[in-house]
């Protein structure tokens, strides 16, 4: 006869599978957030909206030993076929790591709002040196420093390339309430028991952000 642990091992097993199939978070607070009777149309729109309010995103990549590692970037501009994209140096060492293993994560967080959003998908470096010519802005300098000659961080440094992000999915949390309303619900459900609700999460899968590229 099997043992009580093995026995609740193998449901808590079961469980995580169930989860993983699902493709969702099935815990209370996540259940009761979620929100996803809007169009795509919409999702997409909330989406772009809460990353252009946010200033930095964290990229995260896996390093060569396997272990992952997030970098603070700044989101550019939205490009018409492009979902998202960085500026970055040739000579830091996530432009390997993105060439090896281009799975990223790029997670955006309003501390003020408390809204989120999660995206995962797949990164590549663009080395088009006409391109980065002409998307170029003069704030990049800053991140580069003026090492002489080409290498002054302008737009002809050898330096500068782009990292491409196409979203395969992603998941955000909006909210329409100010601070102090999220936090009286909050306190209310320290009391109560009861999960707070502090905005409406919704998931855009791969099949939306494609139609809407």
């Amino acid at each position: 006869m099997p043992s009580s642990k093995s026995t609740s091992r193998k449901s808590s097993s079961r469980e995580t599978e169930k989860k993983i199939s699902k493709g969702k978070d099935t815990s209370s607070a996540a259940a009761k957030s979620t929100d996803d009777n809007v169009s795509p149309t919409k999702k997409i729109e909330e989406l772009y909206s809460l990353v252009e309010g946010i200033e930095t995103a964290m990229l995260t990549s896996r390093k060569f030993d396997g272990m992952l590692i997030s970098r603070p970037m700044a989101t550019q501009e939205k490009r018409p076929g492009v979902d998202f994209w960085f500026v970055t140096s040739t000579e830091t060492h996530k432009v390997d790591e993105i060439e090896a293993q281009p799975e990223v994560n790029l997670a955006y967080y309003n501390n003020k709002s408390r809204e989120w959003v999660s995206v995962s998908g797949t990164a590549r470096i663009v080395s088009d040196r006409d391109l980065i010519r002409t998307l170029y802005k003069p704030d990049w300098k800053a991140w580069f420093g003026d090492e002489g000659g080409v290498r002054n961080g302008g737009p002809n440094d050898p330096r500068l390339v782009l990292i491409e992000v196409e979203a395969h999915e992603a998941t955000y949390l909006k909210s329409n309430e100010p601070r102090a309303v999220q936090m009286f619900k909050v306190a209310k459900a320290l009391i109560t028991g009861n999960t707070p609700k502090i905005g409406d999460m919704r998931h855009v899968g791969k099949r939306e952000l494609e139609e809407r590229r």
